[in-house]
């Protein structure tokens, strides 16, 4: 390891029953580099990983049907006896499992593209080979049509442009489960769990960011108090779009990292069991319109601003892990400055709070600058653990990290673009 790169201190107050002495958290970190890896598969999300008894596997890549970017079978997976060793394969050495396959654009199951995010690992299966992916799922008027008797699917009037030119068309995000019962070797679709409907999609002329038309995603989900607790991404309109009536202000008032909540019990049968944030609690359906996570809002006099402008910044693509040293929450964020997701830095934040059920789960800190690349575009930043005995024996994963860990993030610089780490950070906090 080379010389400390950045220090970071968040204070942070410990909320507690009023009749128990006041406590202050402090969490604080150091970012040192080190030697490189570079992983050597395709990779464009979070990365969803699980222990399947003494195998670390990890769940990179893509599947299904995109007319812009062209169908995939990127979606495979890879073994280590520990993090270093899985993340160390070669391309070679990953495998395809068998994944549903699509459906034609107005028959009910899997549409578009998907990428696992997450995997719950269901502690009632001894063998350890249930697993649960939630997954991002992208779709466009032609693979996800409208369908007036159920309210889903898209117009393709006034759509936005997309990623790979003027006349292509903008995605639309949602989240969804898939479930496995041998360890990730062949998965079931489960259904959609979290999705914004048609009229809260951003249209032309106010949509001209090159992203998504709107919806959710960018997922990562943590396992609390028996709940699958989802962060989220939200690029919908707060309320129905019309263009005569569209205020940026109240687009802006309803975007950003959001939560929501879904019953461990309910992934069986998971579809529109989701309850999103309201404010106040998690009453919200899955398709119904929430309050995003204040806290990590970037002001307007920042430069914040709604997700549909090219101009606007905001945070994106959470990654969120319980800390076993610092007994806290920590949430790795990219940021977005410019169009089609620009940003060259990467965010931070902490929550002291053991339970997410209330409005501690919304008591994020401000979020610090974690490390920066200049010219460069960061996604996807994600805590993985080193691989040592201790977190090999305690199953740690990205969803578990204690005092050390690596940091990973895609780089997608001028002529490549790769997912890889070049840092650890370490944890510090005291009472």
């Amino acid at each position: 390891m080379r010389k400390y790169l950045l220090v970071g201190i968040l204070p942070f107050s410990l909320l507690i029953a009023c009749t128990s002495p006041p406590k202050r958290i402090t969490p604080s970190f150091t970012i040192t580099a080190a030697e490189p890896v570079y992983f050597k598969s395709f990779v464009d999300c979070n990365m969803a990983e699980a222990w399947v008894g003494d195998t670390f596997r990890i769940f990179p890549g893509k599947y299904g049907e995109d007319p812009l970017w062209g169908d995939a079978r990127d979606l495979k997976y890879a073994d280590g006896k520990n993090a270093t060793e899985a993340f160390n394969r070669r391309f070679e050495e990953f495998t395809e499992p068998i994944l549903p396959k699509n459906v034609a654009p107005t028959a009910e199951g899997l549409h578009g593209a998907v990428w696992f995010e997450t995997v719950y690992q269901d502690p009632q299966d001894p063998s350890g080979k249930t697993l649960y992916a939630l997954y991002h799922n992208e779709n466009y008027p032609s693979t996800f049509p409208y369908r007036t008797h159920t309210g889903k699917g898209y117009i393709d009037q006034d759509w936005p442009q997309g990623l790979t030119g003027q006349k292509t068309p903008a995605a639309v995000c949602r989240i969804g489960i898939m479930q496995s019962l041998n360890g990730g070797h062949s998965w079931e679709n489960k259904g959609i769990v979290l999705e914004d409907n048609q009229p809260r999609l951003i249209l032309k002329p106010h949509n001209t960011s090159v992203t998504f038309a709107g919806g959710v995603g960018d997922p990562s989900a943590i396992a609390s108090e028996g709940y699958l607790y989802i962060f989220y991404g939200e690029y919908g309109y707060p309320g129905q779009y019309e263009q005569a009536s569209y205020d940026p202000l109240k687009e802006y008032g309803g975007q950003c990292i959001s939560m929501a909540r879904i019953a461990l019990t309910d992934l069986p049968d998971p579809a529109g069991k989701a309850k999103r944030w309201d404010g106040t609690g998690f009453t919200v359906p899955y398709d119904g319109i929430g309050a995003p996570i204040r806290s990590l809002q970037i002001p307007v006099a920042a430069g914040g601003g709604p997700t549909s402008s090219p101009q606007s910044k905001y945070y994106w693509g959470p990654s969120v892990s319980w800390n076993t040293h610092l007994k806290a929450w920590v949430m790795l964020m990219a940021r977005a400055e410019g169009p089609s997701w620009k940003g060259s830095n990467v965010y931070i934040s902490f929550n002291t709070n053991p339970s997410l059920a209330g409005k501690q789960g919304q008591q994020w800190s401000a979020p610090q600058l974690l490390v920066s690349k200049p010219g460069h575009t960061l996604w996807y930043p994600s805590l993985q653990p080193i691989g040592g005995t201790a977190e090999v024996q305690n199953k740690n994963t990205c969803l578990k990290v204690g005092e050390t860990a690596r940091l990973f993030f895609k780089d997608n610089a001028k002529d490549t673009a790769m997912y890889l780490s070049e840092y650890v950070v370490r944890f510090y906090g005291k009472e």
